[in-house]
């Protein structure tokens, strides 16, 4: 039993050298393991073409520029594969996300996550100018005469 398996997880490694050394063998058995570890397709943000070799069907979805790197944040949780593109032609700039068509759902919930988290953090921050005016009242209001410190010690 042992020796059935054994023949079915063999590997074939073929290295070019002058003279084999059990530190050669090393080397190369490593970068083989760390070859198998790797993922053959590329994960989160790519660019346009590697998600076009994946060979699913694409669709896009056109967002603004403001808070991008939120949506970034955002499909790297939900672990969508996407690219970006930067659209001129419109002031401010828009961005185009090109997504695989079978991340819809997934794309669907991190853009309403996304949504949350950018409405929140608008509600939750105050102008500049409103604090400007508060800070303004704030100096005008005059000071609290000042304590003696003193305490029973002579004036000069």
């Amino acid at each position: 039993m042992q020796h059935e398996q054994v023949n079915e997880k063999a590997v074939a490694l073929s290295v070019k050298g002058v003279k084999m050394t059990a530190r050669m063998l090393a080397k190369a058995m490593q970068a083989f393991l760390k070859k198998m570890r790797e993922p053959t397709h590329k994960k989160g943000e790519q660019s346009l073409g590697s998600l076009r070799k994946s060979g699913a069907s694409l669709a896009d979805i056109e967002i603004s520029g403001d808070n991008i790197g939120t949506f970034k944040k955002t499909a790297r949780i939900y672990k969508i594969d996407f690219a970006l593109r930067r659209d001129d032609s419109t002031y401010p700039p828009n961005w185009i996300v090109f997504f695989k068509a079978k991340d819809d759902k997934a794309l669907q919930s991190a853009f309403n996550e996304y949504s949350k988290i950018t409405l929140k953090h608008k509600a939750k921050k105050p102008s500049m100018l409103s604090k400007l005016r508060d800070l303004r009242e704030i100096a005008k209001t005059p000071l609290p005469p000042a304590k003696n410190r003193n305490r029973g010690g002579i004036d000069l």
